[in-house]
């Protein structure tokens, strides 16, 4: 029986892996942190398929009551002809919009024993350890007005991209705090990189004002450095291990935090974290996407899901020491030569996650 005083860790596994993967996160959570209330709720496709909704008002204010959420991806062809609010991926945006988890924190970490699989060169990458910090709950995924039209005969699309100070102030100042607590020296960007693309867009003004009026009232102490996001994405495939914390909007930091996956050997090794302020439980991810394809076959990597706990376990559930546990895990099986199909094995998902339970 769960104890009254216990926390509370909410799987939302999703669609296409997200099942899968989940699965194999709930495994090892069971070892490092078995007294920890585990609870299931669906959401995207299949919370749509069950309730014709991709998020329930119930499962949005159970995730508010709970300690944090780890959820799968969400989305799939099955569901591209159903009207655009009730898709998978609106459940995601309400949920992200309903908790307002502001800054979605995505580290690329290149481990020692997957060098040789990053697109780039070896030497490009040992030693990588980058924090993208993406501004989620604004931009032009929610701006208004978003819209498909017939105009003079011809259709017209529109999505609208908009930020205030505000937006811009409380996720500048979360990666400013993260830049603090990581002391890098090295590197030509060993502070907070902010990227926008103020060359072009009004909101890319606003931001580099707003960051840089930010940095000189509180975080002088912290290198800050601009950069166009279109150069940023060049900079990631020429000398990426410049880079310490890396500063975008949500279009942007989408974009450049996919980019930066493929340096890291797999987009499945990705785990990120969505947070918001104190008291408001964390919503944890892998980066991947629900990949239909290969749903069911179990080819899926897992580890970006697990990594994705370690991540819950530190950020938000205050257990470091088990967050330890898991990491130190993930590194030890890929040093023995464990992996999935994308890094070039012939583990399945579940195969994975058993390699990394020896070494809990």
């Amino acid at each position: 029986m769960v104890q009254p005083n216990s926390q509370t860790l909410l799987l939302l596994p999703g669609d296409g892996i997200g099942p899968e993967v989940t699965a194999e996160a709930r495994r090892v959570a069971e070892i490092v942190a078995p007294d920890l209330a585990l609870e299931d709720g669906l959401l995207g496709g299949a919370s749509y398929d069950a309730h014709g909704e991709p998020m329930t008002a119930a499962t949005l204010a159970r995730a508010k009551e709970c300690d944090a959420i780890l959820m799968g991806a969400v989305g799939g062809p099955k569901w591209d002809n159903v009207p655009r609010d009730k898709r998978p991926e609106a459940g995601l945006l309400g949920m992200r919009k309903g908790l307002d988890v502001y800054a979605n924190l995505r580290p690329a970490y290149c481990f020692p024993a997957l060098a040789a699989a990053s697109a780039l060169r070896t030497e490009l990458v040992e030693g990588l350890d980058i924090l993208i910090v993406r501004e989620l709950t604004s931009g032009v995924y929610f701006g208004q007005p978003k819209m498909i039209e017939t105009v003079g005969g011809e259709r017209r699309a529109v999505d609208t991209q908009s930020y205030t100070t505000g937006e811009i102030r409380r996720v500048a100042a979360r990666a400013f705090e993260l830049a603090r607590g990581r002391k890098r020296t090295s590197g030509k960007f060993p502070g907070v990189l902010s990227c926008e693309k103020s060359n072009v867009m009004e909101t890319g003004v606003l931001w580099r004002e707003e960051v840089t009026r930010l940095h000189k009232e509180q975080y002088s102490d912290v290198r800050l450095d601009h950069m166009l996001a279109d150069a940023a994405a060049m900079h990631l495939v020429k000398a990426p291990k410049d880079i310490n914390v890396l500063l975008a909007d949500n279009l942007f930091g989408d974009i450049l935090s996919d980019e930066a996956s493929m340096l890291t050997g797999s987009i499945g090794m990705l785990p990120s974290a969505s947070l918001g302020e104190p008291g408001v439980p964390g919503l944890y991810e892998p980066v991947h996407g629900s990949a239909p394809d290969i749903a069911g076959k179990g080819l899926a990597n897992p580890c970006a899901a697990i990594l994705s706990l370690e991540m819950a376990l530190r950020w938000s559930l205050n257990r470091p020491e088990a967050a330890d546990r898991v990491w130190k895990a993930v590194d030890a099986a890929l040093s023995s030569g464990a992996r999935t199909a994308d890094l070039g094995g012939n583990l399945t998902t579940r195969q994975m996650t058993d390699a990394i339970l020896k070494h809990l």
